[in-house]
Order: structure tokens, then sequence, then C-alpha cells
């Protein structure tokens, strides 16, 4: 299976800025004061097959390459921001209270996912700050 793996890994990139443009309109749209069209079914049934189509690429990269997980600490900080980014993206999406708290939520979880990149780019837990001069 590991001949497959550059089509994994591109339809995982696919799947992560899928979810990620996905989820700023979602978000964009909460903000705007359009929550129901936010929540309207077919966005969130798209959203989730892309979600499942983005988790099952990464455990199929994850099987192809098990000592990953373990050989460097990206992928354990990584991971961690994933789990950050779904709480505060599904507080952003209408969990939390109030309007002032769903903003907050929405910029944490945008700040959470383009770190998430900056880490899977660039192979490194301090992500986009890898290299940044001292």
């Amino acid at each position: 299976m590991l001949e497959f793996y550059p089509q994994i890994r591109w339809a995982h990139v696919a799947c992560v800025l899928a979810s990620g443009a996905l989820f700023a309109l979602r978000g964009l749209l909460v903000q705007l004061g359009h929550g129901r069209v936010a929540q309207w079914a077919p966005l969130r049934w798209l959203g989730h097959a892309v979600d499942t189509a983005l988790l099952t690429a990464a455990l199929m990269l994850l099987t192809l390459l098990p000592h990953a997980m373990f050989a460097n600490g990206w992928l354990a900080a990584k991971l961690a921001l994933v789990a950050a980014y779904v709480a505060l993206g599904t507080l952003a999406l209408g969990r939390a209270r109030t309007p002032r708290a769903r903003r907050l939520c929405y910029a944490a979880a945008l700040l959470a996912y383009v770190n998430i990149v900056g880490i899977a780019y660039m192979h490194h837990p301090l992500g986009w700050l890898h290299g940044w001069p001292a």
C-alpha cells in the first residue's frame, strides 16, 4: 500500500483545505447573523463527509508510516491542536452562549487551523515559527 502514499497524502491535503474553507464559510455566516444558513443540512453533511474523508486519509497515512507518530513531536502537537480546533469550532458555530464568545472562538479556531497547517508543512512543533530569527 506504500505505493499509494502520494495519492493518499494528496487526498489528505485536499480534505484539509476543503474542511478549513467550509469551516471558515460557516463561521463567517454565523458571524454575519446567518446562523440558520450556516446550519443548513447540506452544508453540515458536506462538512461531515469532508471530515470523514480527512480522518480516513490521516489514519491511512498513519498506518503506512506507523513510526511517524513517535519519531517527532510535530505530529503530537498537531493532534493536540486538532482537538482544540474541533472544540473551538463547535463553540464558534453556535454552542457558545454570546455573540462575543462565538467571535472569540471563531478567531481562535482559525488561528488553530493556521497553526495546524504550519506544523504539518514544516514538520516541526513550532510550525510557521520554526526557523524564525531569534
